[in-house]
């Protein structure tokens, strides 16, 4: 059955420091949309509320807009920014490189991300 739905008027709203992200569930798919603001590093904003060194959500996500910088725990690092679609494994932490928010739609990992476990 053919369905659709908008993020202005999303199911769920999950905020935390310096960033929200909403959800969707459609045709049993959960799909989120995170805005990080300036300033946003997960390891500060996300961190306090999982309670884990890092995050261990894995993520498929597509950067809408702004840029976002990734350290991961075996020390390599990534950038992300607008049009690009990007695996991010459990274990990394994150932040807004520069002074625009980053928009990441997110494909697999909203169910668990920003809730305590």
């Amino acid at each position: 059955m053919a369905a659709s739905k908008n993020f202005a008027a999303p199911d769920e709203t999950r905020s935390f420091d310096k960033g929200q992200l909403d959800l969707i569930e459609l045709n049993g798919q959960l799909i989120g949309r995170a805005v990080f603001q300036p300033g946003w590093v997960w390891s500060a904003c996300v961190k306090p509320v999982v309670g884990t060194d890092s995050c261990q959500v894995e993520h498929l996500g597509y950067v809408e807009s702004g840029q976002m910088g990734l350290r991961y725990d075996d020390g390599t690092t990534q950038e992300v920014g607008p049009g690009d679609l990007a695996h991010m494994p459990p274990g990394h932490d994150a932040w807004v490189v520069g002074d625009e928010p980053c928009v990441l739609i997110d494909f697999m990992g909203s169910a668990k991300y920003a809730v305590a476990d």
